[in-house]
């Protein structure tokens, strides 16, 4: 073979080993019975749900860092159709929702992604995450076989896979996105809807798989999930969950760390050791993939949070608290639980697990690999009742509700129920601020329908009236009451009657207020019935109605109604009721302190704002509040404590901390809800006290000097007592020899 012909073969096995090597960088992501393949490799993957809208940009890398040190191997968020598409074909990817950079981040620090695109959610978040404007596209029905619905689900869902495609951000392009969700806890719709239900779900996961991701897709909590989806769980346990079909692995979408909270209600707390318990138990049935949800939940910014009436804190007792914050013992007992399954990997997804009984509570997995490495989890049952048990000749001792991991089958190295970090002690410590005098602005009562365009007979819903650009409704009428009336009904002064399908009213008659009335989580709706004062002539009636974040899930609950829906009646008159249901009325969208955008640098301005002293305040409602603080020293995270407020809104520099209201926790708190086995899996506490009083304020929104910020106060609270505070969190180590066998 001549020269020439050597160097010709030289360089085509040189550029095949190129080629292949690139093919390499380009993992393929398919799953087995046993575990998600990546690369030909089964993986034991722990995940960790952060929602990128929930905190800022300059929090994620942090984030993101702190989960990864805490074992996390994937980072798992939804994906909020509401604001990356606030109307038909208009984008927002920037700031908060600039879903590439936070995807690009999970990347930089080595770590996997689950993108959960829905596009519907959930997630106590507004309308779901379904954007408002798609309400009245027409003939539509949302989340069932409905060629509207699913014209605009699948447009969505294309642009946002194909904006991961363009910047190769799917592990099959060597990105991190290593699997995708599509619809969202489906089954009990598609049980329910039947023919319909189950038409759509498998329209569904045709349009998903069909756009060729190059990774697997899965439905959670949808037993009909067509092949090749992967049906997975939510829930507090999912040791009983199955797959579907036998040949999809054990995928736990969601392992809840804590819960949601609502105005009005408790503060949640889950156990970290039935958490560690319920985690260890899914992995010793044969699970290979679990997600914390949350595992920072953070805060519900602006308009966000759903439900309706869920807090602007979204803390859910998850490992990194609403600030960013490590919370002990959680995030290290979990860190050690991750550690430890780890150390198990190779058997764990070699083997099916042999059970040996080792008493009446009692039981042993054991995995073992064909190159004769071996794991055992090792569990006690009883709930109340601590147990030692002999497992391959070596006595172990097991606290009541445990399981314990044994990665060589003989060193114990990880009990759910023996923790070794004392619990964070948390400290909100005020800063020696000086906020600048407030100003105040009354909003404007006097003009109210004057300048409306909308007017008709009866009472519209609201929704349908503000299309949700507003919290706020006004619904205006007049009732003349004739000078030869009596008032007092014998002796009675005439009182107002008004029922509203949710979520508030604040009742006004001839520019005086005359009450306020509130719903719940647990019913929406509410009824206001109180005296007014009327005068002979012509008498205005303003009502002026409040959403507290929209439905985010039920049944069809686009269809679900807001606002004042009567009857309206004006009661304890000479001559009878007066039913003012079927008036011709006026309606305003919004405040006239929205519409001049006060809550901005720059329309903070607009107006002719009153100098008040603290001794001359009034506590009036419907009132806007104004100063400017300097940013205090230091790193740690801040918030405001509004403790001496009543309901509305706040903004800093422009940015809404979100909905407060210092509501009273009430109801079922100060006790624990049980799993059946009499341990805890969710405490509800805090009764007596307001349900949120700190709100987070991101330093990255701050300046150094003069920053603004804004309040609208519904009920009458007082801004001078509003403070800045620090948060502080400090956590002591206990400090105790490793178990081992006896």
């Amino acid at each position: 073979m001549d020269t020439n012909s050597v160097s010709k073969l030289l360089l085509v096995l040189l550029l095949t080993v190129l080629f292949a090597g690139f093919e390499l960088i380009h993992c393929n992501v398919s799953y087995d019975r046993k575990a998600l393949l990546i690369n030909g490799q089964r993986r034991v993957l722990i995940s960790g749900s952060i929602h990128y809208p929930r905190s800022t940009p300059e929090m994620w890398e942090d984030l993101i860092q702190k989960a990864k040190h805490g074992g996390i191997d994937v980072i798992d968020t939804y994906v909020f159709w509401d604001v990356h598409e606030p109307s038909p074909g208009n984008y927002n990817f920037e700031g908060r929702y600039d879903l590439v950079r936070f995807i690009k981040t999970v990347q930089k620090l080595g770590l996997y992604a689950n993108l959960r695109i829905g596009p519907y959610v959930c997630a106590e978040w507004n309308f779901g995450g379904i954007p408002v404007w798609l309400k009245y596209v027409p003939g539509i029905s949302f989340r069932t076989d409905n060629g509207p619905f699913k014209d605009a689900m699948q447009g969505f869902t294309k642009k946002i896979v194909q904006m991961m495609k363009s910047e190769k951000l799917f592990q099959s392009q060597g990105g991190p996105i290593i699997l995708s969700q599509i619809e969202n806890e489906y089954g009990p719709e598609s049980g329910a809807l039947g023919g319909a239900g189950h038409a759509y779900i498998n329209w569904a996961a045709k349009m998903a798989v069909g756009l060729d991701t190059g990774v697997p897709w899965v439905m959670c909590k949808e037993t009909d999930a067509p092949d090749p989806v992967i049906n997975s769980c939510n829930g507090f346990y999912c040791d009983d969950f199955s797959p579907n079909k036998p040949y999809k692995p054990s995928i736990w979408t969601e392992s809840w760390s804590g819960w949601f909270t609502e105005f009005g209600g408790p503060v949640h707390q889950r156990p970290v050791e039935d958490l560690a318990f319920a985690v260890a138990r899914f992995i010793q049935k044969g699970g290979t993939f679990v997600n914390y949800y949350m595992y920072h939940g953070g805060t519900n910014f602006g308009r966000s949070a759903g439900g309706p009436f869920i807090t602007a804190s979204y803390d859910y007792d998850a490992p990194i608290d609403e600030y960013g914050l490590i919370r002990q013992p959680k995030y290290s007992h979990l860190k050690d639980l991750h550690e430890a399954i780890k150390r198990c990997e190779h058997a764990l997804v070699s083997s099916d697990p042999t059970i040996t009984s080792l008493g009446t509570f009692q039981q042993a997995h054991v995995f073992s690999s064909k190159t004769g490495g071996c794991a055992a989890f090792l569990a006690n049952y009883h709930a109340q009742s601590a147990a030692r048990v002999t497992f391959y000749n070596r006595k172990y001792d097991l606290p009541p509700w445990s399981i314990s991991i044994l990665p060589d089958c003989k060193a114990d190295v990880f009990n759910t129920a023996k923790v070794r970090v004392r619990t964070s002690k948390v400290q909100m410590i005020p800063v020696n601020l000086k906020l600048f005098s407030w100003e105040t602005y009354d909003e404007d009562l006097s003009s109210l329908a004057e300048s409306s365009r909308i007017t008709a007979p009866g009472l519209l819903e609201q929704l349908n009236v503000t299309r949700d650009s507003s919290d706020y409704l006004w619904y205006i009428t007049s009732v003349d009451i004739s000078s030869s009336e009596s008032f007092l009904g014998g002796g009675h002064q005439p009182s107002i009657n008004v029922q509203s399908a949710g979520h508030g009213i604040h009742v006004f008659v001839n520019g005086q207020y005359s009450g306020s009335a509130f719903g719940a989580k647990e019913q929406r709706s509410c009824k206001f019935n109180g005296p007014v004062s009327l005068h002979a002539g012509t008498n205005k009636i303003a009502l002026l109605s409040v959403t507290v974040g929209l439905q985010n899930v039920g049944r069809h609950y686009e269809t679900w109604k807001t606002g004042i829906s009567g009857p309206v009646l004006l009661q304890g008159l000479d001559h009878g009721q007066k039913d003012l249901t079927s008036n011709r009325w006026s309606y305003q969208v919004g405040l006239k302190g929205e519409a001049m955008n006060l809550v901005s640098p720059n329309g903070a301005s607009s107006v002719d704002w009153i100098q008040e002293s603290l001794a001359t305040q009034s506590r009036s409602q419907l009132k806007w509040h104004k100063a400017y603080f300097n940013t205090p020293e230091g790193n740690e995270p801040l918030a405001l404590d509004l403790g001496s407020m009543g309901k509305g809104q706040v903004w800093i520099n422009g940015q809404s901390i979100g909905r407060y209201w210092l509501a009273y926790a009430k109801g079922d708190c100060n006790s624990c809800s049980y799993s059946g086995t009499f341990r805890p899996v969710k405490c509800q506490l805090g009764c007596g006290q307001p349900t949120q009083r700190w709100y987070h304020v991101p330093r990255s929104w701050l300046k150094p000097t003069k920053n603004l910020i804004v309040v609208f106060e519904e009920l009458g609270g007082n801004p001078w007592k509003i403070s800045l505070v620090k948060r502080m969190v400090h956590t002591a180590r206990v400090h105790s020899e490793p178990d081992s066998e006896n």
